[in-house]
């Protein structure tokens, strides 16, 4: 008991060095966290999302759709291992309402809990400040402000790509974020854009794996959004790794082990994609389900993946020519161009019209100069494509290619379910 008094003497040996030293009593050890507590809250800059904590965020997000409801639970997940032990940088990507914002509050809070000073602003808000500081007026100074936001122990910038995107506003940004990654500062920054759309330079310093973990909570709302969802169809939802068929009845050994082969190249792709994975085979070989698995395990991992079919990539980029268009081809080929994994279906299966042709290779030009990760399946010979898509596909420097020489899933389903043939025929097919 400390009776009021706010010290207490510990009872503790005559050759303790604390023999005979007042220390404060656990009241007025409270009292003083509570005191740090709120200057540090003060320093935040957080206000009125002081609310927004681990404990009051929904843990599943707000979508109702179950894959990015997981999605979004291991991404609080690493975000409470960063709060606890913030270091490297944590990129939390999402359209408006996917409670990136709510996340990042929280991590702040609890870095504050912790005794560990955090600084919170939105990037649209500290441009203003930053320009504010040049009145007359202003009772801050430039530099102050701005050595301020560089140097914080703990940064959290909220809404990256929300600012007017003006040369200074550029520059600025860049130096705070290029100093602190320099400087491998702990950082916490969220934005509505997608990573291609925002500035090479900064860009390059937020999705470098060393220094940031990324988390995509859910995919931007662009034009390609109405056609994002293929994977969640019936048909393609199930084609998982997991109900990957490696060996099925009537496979030889040698298939067996080419199917092997196919979902091994596969999953490493999966793990960390990279270059361009070109996989043939038959109609029903599945290829069209290993690709899909590689769609899955990414968007499992909080990764934007974009899956088409060519035939109806080609059919959708037509239909934006129509008055009635909600989406404009400039937006839907541009996000189809760039996006960081794109999973193309059954090349040469569309219409080989020189306009077809001619997106195409403006498509996979595009990425194959710029390195971008792409799976594309085809049941067609590459030396029966247009000689350019042909060269970039066959490029060892950037592309794989497997041929499955397994028969087709179907097939063998047929053989298995069709009645004894009449005598004076095989019924075998020929393999290519």
């Amino acid at each position: 008991m400390c009776g009021g008094a706010g010290f207490v003497y510990p009872n503790v040996p005559l050759d303790d060095p604390r023999y005979g030293t007042a220390v404060p009593c656990r009241c007025q050890q409270r009292g003083l966290q509570d005191q740090r507590l709120a200057r540090l809250q003060r320093y935040s800059n957080l206000g009125p999302l002081l609310r927004l904590t681990f404990a009051t965020l929904i843990p599943h997000g707000h979508s109702t759709h179950p894959e990015r409801q997981a999605r979004y639970r291991r991404a609080v997940e690493s975000a409470r291992s960063w709060a606890a032990q913030p270091q490297g940088w944590l990129v939390l990507l999402g359209p408006s309402g996917c409670g990136k914002t709510h996340l990042a509050a929280a991590v702040a809070n609890a870095c504050l809990e912790a005794g560990q000073p955090c600084f919170f602003m939105s990037v649209p808000d500290l441009l203003d400040h930053l320009r504010s500081t040049f009145a007359p007026q202003s009772t801050v100074s430039y530099d102050d402000l701005f050595e301020q936001v560089r140097t914080a122990p703990i940064l959290v910038l909220d809404d990256l790509g929300a600012q007017s995107s003006t040369p200074w506003a550029q520059e600025k940004l860049f130096q705070v974020l290029n100093f602190r990654y320099s400087a491998q500062l702990p950082t916490v920054v969220t934005s509505s854009a997608a990573l291609e759309h925002l500035e090479e330079r900064i860009r390059t310093r937020l999705e470098d794996p060393a220094v940031s973990q990324v988390w995509v909570l859910e995919e931007p709302q662009g034009a390609l959004h109405q056609y994002q969802e293929i994977l969640d169809l019936a048909h393609l939802r199930h084609m998982t790794f997991e109900t990957f068929q490696r060996s099925h009845e009537g496979l030889d050994q040698q298939h067996q082990h080419n199917l092997a082969e196919a979902y091994e190249l596969a999953a490493f792709f999966a793990e960390n994609p990279s270059g361009w994975l070109v996989i043939q085979g038959v109609h029903g070989c599945g290829k069209t389900h290993l690709a899909a698995a590689i769609g899955h395990a990414r968007r499992q991992a909080g990764q934007p993946v974009l899956f088409l079919v060519v035939a109806d990539l080609l059919d959708h980029l037509r239909s934006t020519f129509a008055p009635e268009s909600p989406v404009t081809y400039d937006d839907l080929f541009e996000q189809v161009r760039t996006a960081p994994l794109l999973i193309l279906d059954d090349l040469g299966a569309h219409a080989s019209s020189p306009w077809a042709l001619e997106k195409l290779y403006q498509i996979l030009n595009y990425r194959y100069n710029a390195r971008l990760a792409t799976v594309i399946t085809t049941s067609i010979p590459l030396e029966e494509m247009d000689g350019r898509l042909r060269f970039r596909l066959l490029d060892g420097q950037v592309s794989q290619v497997f041929l499955i020489t397994a028969d087709s899933y179907i097939v063998n389903r047929l053989r298995r379910e069709e009645p004894p043939r009449p005598r004076g025929g095989t019924g075998r097919r020929q393999r290519p």
